[in-house]
């Protein structure tokens, strides 16, 4: 597989992600567009589910450096490659909020003069949660410390990285057909024996 694809494919792949998963946040937060979190889960499942048929041909669809990183700690791609994956998904997320920062700008602004928040103030937290999921949530009454926070994250990241292993493993009987499968978790590359041959 061509670095250029590759390099294209995770660009691409983590832009429509993120443009996607953030989109739903951005609607949210400024038009009360979902009235709850279930929603915005499903845009973001949404945005990836389309994110990987869009690009599993090009790059394997990793969209996420932590994926990128399992695949070579298991053998599944060569350690020389994470600067060609890892640099397009950083890239692709940031022109990603980019995008979604020039499209929502005046709508951003509209809020918070609404709410009366100066831009860089404390209270601007509640404008940069558009942009992901910014910690800790302002308004929520969960009570959650750094590390339960860095712990729970870490376990989303296992939990991810072991479906998308368990979906790709041709020796898995019990996996669904590539066509299907990011429809079912969040898959990001074809099974292990094609991985293997890169």
């Amino acid at each position: 597989m061509s670095t250029k694809r590759e390099f294209i494919g995770e660009m691409l792949g983590t832009w429509v992600l993120v443009f996607f998963g953030c989109g739903s946040v951005a609607v949210t937060v400024l038009f009360g567009a979902h009235q709850g979190l279930m929603q915005v889960a499903l845009a973001w499942g949404i945005g990836v589910a389309l994110a990987i048929y869009l690009t599993r041909h090009l790059s394997n669809a990793h969209l996420n450096p932590a994926v990128s990183l399992a695949m070579v700690a298991s053998g599944r791609m060569p350690a020389r490659k994470l600067p060609t994956y890892w640099a397009p998904q950083l890239l692709g997320a940031i022109l990603a909020g980019l995008t979604l920062y020039v499209l929502f700008s005046p709508s951003i602004s509209a809020y918070e003069a609404a709410h009366g928040i100066v831009r860089g103030s404390a209270a601007s937290v509640h404008t940069a949660i558009l942009f992901g999921e910014y910690y800790p949530n302002p308004g929520s009454s969960a009570v959650v410390s750094l590390p339960l926070a860095v712990a729970v994250e870490a376990l989303g990241t296992f939990c991810l990285v072991l479906m998308i292993f368990a979906l790709t493993e041709g020796s898995n009987v019990g996996r669904p057909d590539n066509s299907v499968a990011p429809c079912l978790s969040e898959q990001r590359s074809p099974p292990s024996s094609a991985c293997s041959r890169r």
